[in-house]
């Protein structure tokens, strides 16, 4: 069992919570998920390792309650406890020296960027950072990304924050400016497709986050099976990292779509239960 030391809301439908689990805060480095239960029956999530504390054994998560494990997760109150976290599970983001080096994030995909920022910013590269998100109450970490960006831009679609427009538009006037050698985009697909197809062109090495596309976390299901170069593999136990312009987004596009009938009937009854005092059971 792993107890909730703090929860804060974030943005809309969006939490933080901060989790008591000293093993996974010792080993856990930047890239990294956990694949999260909360009883006994409950279905398996994956959620990227936001933060991690070795000293104090503590692991940030964020999460957009979309269905019913993350409405009932959201639920949780600070002193509650969760029953199963395994981690840390994926492949790290290869941290080195790359030069210049631009993190693009859109909506809660922001957050996996933390850890990473701070680590390429520490192995002394040049770093910025492109925020994206459809409005300003959305942004999500804004002041803690600063602190480790060189660069800091913002882009929302509605202007109220930031250029009004895509992270992509920002990101091909930083293209235009100076050398970039190394992109990592992290957030909605569409988004991850749309940053690859920029930089291919130019030959700028970009890493996506494939996370999304996870469900039991070790490779035994095959639900994460994604084709990479033309090569099938597994978002949990080859990634959760890839190169964008390996990646078959057309295929990975039409998978995310499987499982959208059951899962908004999964989440219709929980919803029904929930509002009679049932939504745990």
């Amino acid at each position: 069992m792993f107890k909730i030391l703090q929860k804060q809301s974030l943005a809309p439908k969006v939490d933080m919570m901060v989790i008591d689990a000293p093993y996974i805060a010792r080993h856990a480095k930047p890239g990294n998920f956990i694949i999260l239960r909360l009883n006994e029956k409950g279905e398996r999530i994956p959620l990227t390792i936001a933060d991690s504390d070795s000293e104090k054994g503590t692991i940030t998560i964020l999460f957009l309650k979309v269905g019913k494990t993350t409405e009932s997760l959201g639920m949780l109150k600070k002193g509650q406890r969760i029953r199963d976290i395994a981690g840390p599970l994926g492949h790290p983001t290869p941290v080195k020296m790359y030069g210049n080096c631009v993190l693009v994030g859109g909506g809660i995909g922001s957050a996996t960027h933390y850890p990473i920022i701070k680590a390429l910013k520490n192995a002394g590269n040049n770093t910025t950072m492109i925020l994206g998100a459809r409005t300003k109450e959305l942004l999500i970490w804004e002041e803690k990304l600063k602190k480790h960006a060189d660069d800091f831009l913002i882009a929302t679609d509605d202007g109220s924050s930031g250029r009004k427009g895509f992270v992509t538009d920002v990101l091909r006037d930083v293209i235009s400016q100076k050398p970039v050698n190394l992109v990592v985009a992290v957030g909605p697909i569409r988004m991850m497709r749309a940053v690859s197809e920029l930089t291919k062109p130019h030959a700028i090495k970009t890493i996506v986050s494939l996370n999304s596309l996870m469900v039991e976390g070790t490779g035994m299901c095959g639900a994460c099976r994604v084709t990479i170069a033309g090569k099938t593999m597994f978002t949990c136990a080859d990634g959760p990292e890839f190169d964008g312009h390996d990646v078959d987004f057309q295929e990975l596009e039409n998978r995310l779509s499987f499982y959208k009938e059951e899962e908004a009937e999964a989440y219709r009854l929980f919803m029904s239960r929930g509002s009679r005092g049932q939504g745990f059971k």
